[in-house]
């Protein structure tokens, strides 16, 4: 998926009761929303790439309460732990939506604030601060006074609980999980050295406090093609589990693990997958992911 533009900081056509209300004539949502005069801001200005992130991802706050609907159901054989795949009685209707749950998670965590003393507001206003969101830099963080502020609620899970249909429709089609522009990796080989740099490497960016994704992937049998969000990490001498948000799991957060010996990454077994070893690559980082 090609590199999203940016958005304006503005919400224009707005309900005239956000014109003036508790006697206030320059209410803190009008401030930040810019109703009145909104102007187009240029890249640089939105997006610092060293600004700081100032908490931590919390899977708590930073997580949509929907899932990822999985196509097929999936029956794993206790004995052999081979998986069948069944058709659904009920076709689900949102589906392939890992790799845009994951980024637009990310893009909230990046450039959203929340304000849940400011009052609510109508479902067109937060249709086009989601669609503003969804459009900033997923790689890049915004400095706090250029982030979109999303009146009324305290986090994105409340703001999803409430708003699933508007996030739904606002955060982008399966075909931005298909043309992804990382998918190329997936092809060449992945060497044992290569996971090994990529363990220190995500250990390094959740130290720094950032919120990595990842695609998670078997090739050329493509046993597993899916994108997940890391956020923790706990350290052995024998593994490095990363903790995570899996968009196909909405109510719990999932492990990934790094064993040192083996210098290989393995998924647990899920309600999808029947565990073992995956490949992994670090995605929405740079110019050629």
């Amino acid at each position: 998926m090609s590199n999203p533009g940016f958005g304006l900081n503005d919400a224009t056509g707005a309900s005239e009761q956000y014109h003036r209300f508790d006697g206030d004539l320059e209410p803190k949502l009008l401030k930040h929303l810019h109703l009145r005069r909104a102007r187009l801001v240029s890249a640089a200005s939105m997006i610092s790439p060293i600004e700081p992130q100032t908490r931590s991802f919390s899977f708590e706050r930073d997580t949509f309460t929907f899932a990822n609907e999985l196509l097929w159901e999936y029956k794993i054989n206790p004995k052999t732990g081979s998986m069948t795949m069944l058709s659904k009685n009920r076709p689900p209707v949102y589906t392939h939506r890992c790799f845009v749950m994951v980024r637009s998670a990310r893009q909230f965590f990046y450039h959203a604030r929340f304000e849940p003393d400011l009052p609510t507001t109508d479902a067109q206003i937060y249709s086009r601060l989601i669609r503003q969101i969804v459009s900033r830099d997923p790689r890049r963080a915004s400095a706090r006074p250029q982030q979109i502020v999303i009146p009324g609620y305290q986090c994105l899970r409340a703001f999803s609980q409430d708003n699933e249909p508007l996030l739904k429709a606002g955060c982008g089609g399966p075909w931005q999980s298909y043309f992804l522009r990382s998918h190329w990796r997936m092809v060449f080989p992945v060497w044992r050295r290569h996971q090994e740099r990529m363990a220190k490497q995500l250990t390094a960016r959740l130290r720094q406090g950032s919120a990595p994704t990842v695609h998670l992937f078997r090739f050329p049998r493509i046993a597993i093609n899916h994108g997940i969000l890391l956020f923790g990490l706990s350290e052995s001498q024998r593994d490095l589990q990363f903790e995570a948000y899996d968009p196909n799991l909405p109510l719990h957060p999932v492990k990934l693990i790094y064993e040192r010996a083996q210098r290989r990454f393995c998924f647990p077994p899920t309600c999808y997958w029947q565990g073992g070893a995956v490949s992994v690559i670090e995605i929405f980082r740079g110019g050629l992911y």
